[in-house]
């Protein structure tokens, strides 16, 4: 079907072809042109209902991009907000006991966060665009567990999340997903499952990756992947096949992220302080270590404690980058131990961030000739929106460096004709 023939589809009200190719085709593939493209969306965070200016972003990011799949890399529920207040659970071991007053404003709260993931998703679900979804320290505070979250997720078209086996059982298990028919999903826990893309024969060549990188530590700071979730991360490459690698996606930072960051005086320009074990000492990106374009708006908000998981992403060799939100503020690209590690801002506007036209997705462009050397761009709200709708943002301490010019790489195409026309479509429904 031609750009024309899909425009009048839509204006006879009928269903249009999925922009992604993997979804026409049941699995996760390279197109004929040799790319393969997944958008990642960090830290939506916002209360039931959600800013229209997030969902303007995420709808025009989905129709310029044509990505083949979709992430949201976690804290997609702002647990904290005031609509959740009867449920709300501030640290995941200290879950009230569950009363009948409290199982039925949990049923009310599962209500508002299935409304609120509607509004977040029907964007990708309009576009026939299959999409996956991890866990932060923010989504369970709601008071539904990340699996009591996984089970609504599932309920919506497209998205890829499996089942997840038993805590008892095995930890990497191939599952079926109804979104991609064809695709073999490896699963451990909600929010930690690996997903093979094929190329056109059929043989897997790229690993996607997300893993529940945990919420907050006993000891204090952020937590880190489970135990289960870490033998995971070692058997991936088993189940994929030799020679194969994985893009891994999660929320939190690891603390080997300081390794991209250069040590300055705190008076220096668009210095900020470190966070936690990293704290007295100011920091700015190094620019041996990092990609120009890119921008430390906060310090890295990463575990006190060192997991394993860095050792074991560079260790096997089976692991080329890593992908994390959380640091609204931050966005780089960078490298160590031969893995790269990217840091990616905030796409919503119902929380702290950077200013309005900076607030972003990653675009991530993969290559089949090499597959585990993704391009990647930011997709701007101010380049492809343009102004907020919003009366204000939350943004604060701001350093100058949030303003710096955008990253040089460029990987979006003038939109089409059925691309101008659904996102008109989309201004209109917004009431924009």
């Amino acid at each position: 079907m031609s750009e024309r023939e899909q425009s009048n589809a839509v204006d006879r009200g009928e269903q249009p072809r999925p922009l992604s190719v993997s979804a026409r085709l049941g699995r996760l593939q390279f197109h004929r042109s040799g790319k393969f493209r997944v958008l990642q969306l960090a830290d939506v965070q916002d209360g039931p209902r959600v800013s229209k200016d997030t969902i303007r972003l995420i709808t025009a990011a989905v129709e310029t991009s044509r990505p083949d799949l979709v992430v949201f890399s976690g804290n997609q529920i702002a647990g904290y907000d005031p609509a959740y207040a009867e449920t709300y659970c501030k640290r995941h071991w200290k879950t009230p006991a569950l009363t009948q007053r409290r199982e039925l404003a949990l049923s009310h709260t599962r209500q508002l966060v299935r409304a609120s993931i509607g509004q977040c998703v029907q964007p990708l679900i309009d576009a026939g665009v299959p999409w996956a979804v991890t866990y932060g320290n923010h989504d369970f505070q709601c008071g539904l567990s990340n699996a009591q979250l996984d089970e609504l997720y599932r309920e919506f078209d497209g998205c890829v999340n499996p089942p997840a086996p038993p805590a008892d059982g095995a930890v990497c298990v191939p599952e079926r997903v109804a979104a991609l028919p064809r695709e073999t999903v490896f699963a451990c826990e909600p929010g930690t499952f690996a997903l093979p893309v094929a190329n056109e024969r059929g043989a897997t060549v790229l690993g996607i990756v997300l893993v529940d990188s945990g919420d907050y530590a006993p000891t204090g700071g952020y937590g880190a992947p489970s135990p289960r979730a870490l033998r995971f991360l070692r058997q991936v490459p088993a189940q994929l096949g030799q020679g194969v690698r994985s893009m891994v996606f999660q929320h939190t930072a690891l603390p080997q992220y300081y390794r991209l960051l250069k040590p300055v005086a705190s008076t220096a320009a668009h210095a900020v302080e470190g966070y936690r074990m990293f704290s007295g000492q100011y920091y700015v990106l190094d620019e041996r270590a990092t990609e120009p374009g890119g921008y430390l708006g906060e310090g890295v908000s990463s575990p006190d404690d060192d997991s394993g998981e860095f050792a074991i992403l560079t260790g096997t060799g089976a692991y080329c980058a890593i992908a994390t939100g959380h640091d609204h503020r931050n966005a780089f690209v960078g490298q160590s131990g031969g893995l790269a590690m990217v840091a990616s801002p905030t796409c919503g506007f119902g929380s702290y961030g950077p200013i309005p036209e900076r607030r972003a997705a990653r675009l991530f462009e993969f290559d089949i000739r090499h597959p585990y050397n993704p391009r990647t761009q930011l997709l701007e709200f101010g380049r492809l929106v343009g102004k907020p709708s919003a009366k204000k943002a939350y943004v604060y301490g701001m350093t100058a460096a949030s303003k710096s010019q955008s990253e040089g790489v460029h990987l979006l195409h003038k939109p089409n004709a059925f691309s101008r026309f659904v996102h008109a479509a989309a201004k209109t429904i917004l009431g924009k």
